[in-house]
């Protein structure tokens, strides 16, 4: 890695979210494009933190504070990214089902699937799932991802990719599921095309949805 790129792509492995902005500033000033700056530094800083995380090296809080810094510097590059017409590897349309309240799982993988390079349109929580088909209609995501945090609201999943189904939008995109109550095997008894254990793993899968 470029020595510019260092003191960067370290300060959002450490979550050093104060120092980011700086750096960020620096490289821009040195002529760096945005672009450049993002997926030289910034995107593996982040998948460094995924691998941490499912290595057992870093956990939730960890997580969440590189996951701070990577947001600062990314909302300082979003201005020059979009006037650049760089555009994003796919875009994912996310939310909680409905009747479930729960958002930090959900939240994660937002920063996560961010940090990987995707556009991410966040629903919200307790989405109903005509939400989600009007979302596919005029955003024309690559991606849906379902979250569901409680055994009880899990069959909602599936009543919203079998509505997703009915509307015709279903064979536009892919969907991928997550939550507490959901295995792998319940992932396909639900109908989606994967499932992710935890955030980092979600945007690995996503990135395989758009290669």
């Amino acid at each position: 890695m470029k020595a510019e790129f260092k003191a960067l792509f370290d300060s959002i492995l450490e979550g050093r979210k104060d120092d980011v902005p700086g750096q960020v500033q620096n490289a821009l000033d040195g002529g760096i494009e945005p672009e450049v700056i993002l997926n030289d530094s910034m995107i593996p800083a982040m998948a460094e933190v995924g691998r941490l995380f499912e290595k057992g090296g870093y956990f939730v809080p960890e997580m969440l504070i590189s996951a701070r810094a990577m947001q600062t510097g990314l909302g300082m590059l979003k201005p020059y990214l979009k006037a650049s017409g760089v555009e994003p590897i796919g875009k994912v349309v996310i939310g909680t089902v409905e009747g479930d309240l729960h958002d930090i799982g959900k939240n994660l993988v937002i920063i996560m699937c961010e940090g990987a390079g995707f556009e991410v349109i966040d629903l919200g929580v307790d989405v109903k799932p005509e939400i989600f088909i009007e979302s596919v209609q005029s955003v024309q995501p690559h991606i849906v991802a379902l979250s569901a945090l409680l055994t009880t609201t899990m069959p909602n999943v599936k009543v919203c990719i079998d509505a997703m189904r009915d509307a015709g939008v279903l064979r536009l995109v892919k969907v991928m599921v997550g939550g507490a109550p959901i295995t792998a095997e319940s992932a396909k008894q639900l109908g989606a095309d994967g499932f992710a254990p935890d955030a980092s793993q979600a945007a690995t899968l996503a990135r395989t949805y758009v290669a």
